[in-house]
């Protein structure tokens, strides 16, 4: 069945630096890469990749040029929507010839599925940490929601309306969110809002949309909750998040996070060492 895979938060800088004098986000990007194209052999149906903004960490053509040379390595086409690190006139340029890149204005699209669709919204503004919704990205959403019709859909953009506890980061969510909401309430079919920004997983529900924030592919944010404090970045592993459609037990989306990088294994359960074998307990008393 049909899917695609959603990375985000790359922040990719120019070649050899590091984001923040810490993080080597490009080798993070090519471990992601190399992650989807080992997987894509046991991943049912996927068609493409999502990136959810934050391509690059300062929307320099430098640095888009490097994105782009670290993706030419995947080995599935790919479109994205910008994010507050991202500047909309050199992504543009970048990726003038793409077919989901339209000629001037926001970077929004759509891309049908089949049993779904998914409406990418553009919700950068430049300057600014936060995210909004233009009068000009309300009139998109709404063509394109009516032309979809009944169909389930997915809205994919780099800021996330749902709050995700981390006050620091949901200062900078997408602001005025709620007319976006609406209409996604009253879409006739399941709605699901997909975002990045925080670089932490973080799955909600409002009314009834599904809201999922996916891990970046390099750095995270600190996870804490407590008020005043300014966000802190961790190194941890990347992760990058499968959506596929199924149709049992009844049709809907999946969503599968996966760590990038090598690990051990796969190995058959019936090779399982002995030890882990289980022992009869000597007295049902230790039972617990």
């Amino acid at each position: 069945m049909p899917g695609f895979i959603q990375i985000t938060d790359t922040h990719i800088v120019a070649p050899g630096a590091l984001a923040y004098g810490r993080s080597d986000t490009a080798e993070a990007l090519h471990r992601a890469v190399a992650t989807i194209n080992a997987k894509l052999p046991v991943l049912d149906g996927i068609d493409c990749v999502i990136v959810t903004g934050d391509l690059t960490d300062h929307g320099t053509p430098e640095e888009y040029a490097h994105f782009a040379a670290i993706m030419a390595e995947l080995e599935l086409p790919w479109q994205a929507v910008p994010g507050n690190h991202d500047r909309r006139d050199a992504m543009r340029a970048a990726f003038a010839p793409a077919p989901w890149m339209p000629e001037d204005g926001p970077i929004h699209w759509v891309r049908d599925f089949g049993p779904f669709s998914v409406i990418g919204l553009d919700t950068l503004l430049e300057g600014a940490h936060h995210g909004e919704l233009s009068l000009e990205g309300v009139g998109f959403l709404d063509a394109a929601l009516a032309a979809i019709g009944a169909q389930p859909v997915v809205i994919a953009s780099h800021h996330p309306w749902m709050h995700s506890g981390i006050p620091a980061m949901d200062a900078d969510n997408l602001h005025g969110g709620g007319a976006l909401m609406s209409r996604l309430e009253a879409h006739p079919a399941p709605a699901r809002m997909i975002s990045g920004h925080v670089h932490r997983a973080v799955t909600g529900q409002i009314g009834r949309v599904t809201c999922q924030i996916s891990p970046a592919t390099c750095h995270a944010v600190l996870t804490d909750h407590r008020v005043g404090h300014d966000p802190q970045l961790t190194i941890e592993p990347g992760g990058i998040t499968v959506f596929r459609w199924s149709t049992a037990p009844q049709p809907g989306l999946l969503s599968d996070i996966i760590p990038t990088g090598s690990f051990s294994g796969p190995w058959p359960f019936a090779d399982r060492p002995a030890e882990w074998e289980p022992r009869p307990l000597q007295n049902r008393d230790q039972q617990i």
